[in-house]
């Protein structure tokens, strides 16, 4: 896979940085990330970002050391935030139990209204939003379960919540 029509050196360079610099990297986020998996993901992320920048890349090994760490510093840093955003699935039965139900009336318009937002969706990406959001599975899980690259699942995931706004602005839910 070439960047660009003459992308022999770049192809080149990208590979001696992955031999030389993955471990180190992995290394580095594994102490933030304890999922390997996920791990192994944030340093392919870092590596991308790297080979997207790669006519600015120094030859200086201390400076494409500190630039790469710096790179999975951020990827890191913005997995953290999203997971923060991101709602989280409560197993503790009696805090469940404890919380105050919604009137029975707003359960339905909810329920109508996020599935009529779903209904607007392409049947990949509601089964990608089935997967990671209703299931809990993560997006490796995902990417079994549909027969999809883990990407793939990323990318569908991240349309769908687009494209589950725009719906939802549409109906006047959100503004």
């Amino acid at each position: 896979m070439t960047r660009r029509g003459g992308g022999g050196a770049e192809e080149e360079l990208m590979t001696a940085l992955y031999t030389e610099y993955y471990g180190m990297l992995l290394g580095f986020v594994l102490r933030y990330v304890r999922d390997r998996h996920r791990a192994e993901d944030l340093v392919q992320e870092t590596l991308l970002r790297a080979w997207r920048h790669i006519d600015h890349l120094d030859t200086d090994p201390a400076r494409v050391r500190s630039y790469l760490l710096t790179i999975a510093r951020n990827v890191v840093t913005n997995a953290w935030r999203a997971e923060q955003r991101r709602p989280k699935l409560v197993s503790d039965e009696p805090a469940v139990d404890a919380a105050s139900a919604p009137d029975s009336v707003d359960r339905l318009v909810e329920g109508w209204l996020v599935a009529e937002a779903l209904g607007r969706l392409s049947a990949e990406h509601r089964a990608v939003v089935r997967a990671v959001y209703y299931e809990g599975r993560s997006v490796a899980e995902a990417a079994r379960q549909l027969s999809v690259p883990e990407g793939t699942v990323k990318s569908r995931a991240y349309y769908a919540v687009r494209a589950l706004r725009t719906a939802f602005e549409e109906m006047g839910v959100l503004r």
